[in-house]
């Protein structure tokens, strides 16, 4: 088991994504903000905001360790409470300007513990939030995910769906794509081996589809549907998703754990789109299917 290769990989993304993105937008760059934790290890958090392209976005590095698991780790392995710890990854949230554009997330991490019987583990996947229905996007996003797992799409993409929902909203939060979690299929290489092609794949479909629709015209009334629908975005991360309840748990930099935040969103009170129109269609947009 090679953990330097991992995260020799994973800082390698961090670097790539980064510089894929600011092709894109062509007017800024990322900030970069380097840190310690005071319990083990560190990371590398960059973010980038006000852009042409890009409003807020961060693509964040990080590896950090611990001496006792946190509850959001020892749900599904209880077996594992009080082991020491390490956890790394690449973690991306990019939040774009424009409502024809999606927004969009990519994780890819390695986990592991010590003691007598040590365990490991790779997870991760990617997943689009778009604002406004394209079938083409849809595509040819799947498409890359597909490519990117093989053989595990079907389970992988199922996964993705089942997780990525508001479940007390019973609403999709995007059009889906790939994730995995305690991965060690194949062993170590081969784990690595599919992990790696899932964080390299994500940086090409998401510029793809930001050179199509970053143009797009767009009015008030898009501009308010996209925070009404990013709200829905900050309340899954908040209240389902494991990495941030991790993050919170184990004591991470709330900054960086944070940073998947939209600049803006809004709530309001029983919305519901107007029968007819694109917004309300893309509820229905939203619904799992077979994209390929």
């Amino acid at each position: 088991m090679d953990i330097a290769a991992v995260r020799e990989y994973l800082l390698g993304l961090q670097d790539t994504l980064c510089g894929q993105i600011e092709a894109v937008d062509g007017s800024t760059t990322f900030r970069t903000d380097s840190w310690e934790r005071p319990e083990g290890g560190g990371g590398r958090t960059r973010v980038i905001a006000g852009g042409k392209v890009m409003e807020k976005g961060g693509v964040a590095f990080s590896d950090v360790r611990g001496t006792k698991l946190p509850p959001s780790a020892t749900q599904h392995r209880p077996e594992l409470a009080g082991r020491p710890w390490r956890a790394m990854g690449v973690s991306v949230v990019q939040h774009p300007v424009n409502p024809h554009c999606p927004t969009s997330h990519m994780n890819v991490r390695f986990f592991s513990t010590e003691g007598p019987d040590p365990v490991w583990w790779f997870g991760g996947g990617f997943d689009l939030t778009p604002f406004y229905g394209y079938e083409e996007d849809a595509v040819a996003w799947h498409r890359a995910a597909r490519e990117a797992t093989g053989a595990h799409y079907p389970r992988m993409k199922t996964w993705c769906d089942e997780y990525f929902r508001l479940k007390h909203r019973q609403e999709a939060r995007g059009i889906g794509g790939v994730f995995f979690d305690d991965f060690s299929e194949g062993g170590f290489e081969e784990a690595f081996a599919l992990t790696r092609r899932v964080g390299s794949a994500y940086g090409p479909a998401l510029c793809d589809i930001l050179r199509r629709r970053k143009d797009a015209p767009y009015g008030a009334r898009e501009v308010e549907w996209q925070e009404i629908r990013r709200g829905r975005y900050v309340e899954f991360n908040l209240v389902w998703d494991r990495g941030t309840l991790f993050g919170l748990q184990s004591g991470g930099r709330t900054e960086s754990i944070l940073m998947s935040m939209p600049a803006r969103a809004r709530w309001a009170y029983g919305h519901q789109p107007e029968a007819g129109t694109p917004e309300a269609a893309l509820l229905a947009f939203l619904q799992p299917r077979d994209w390929l």
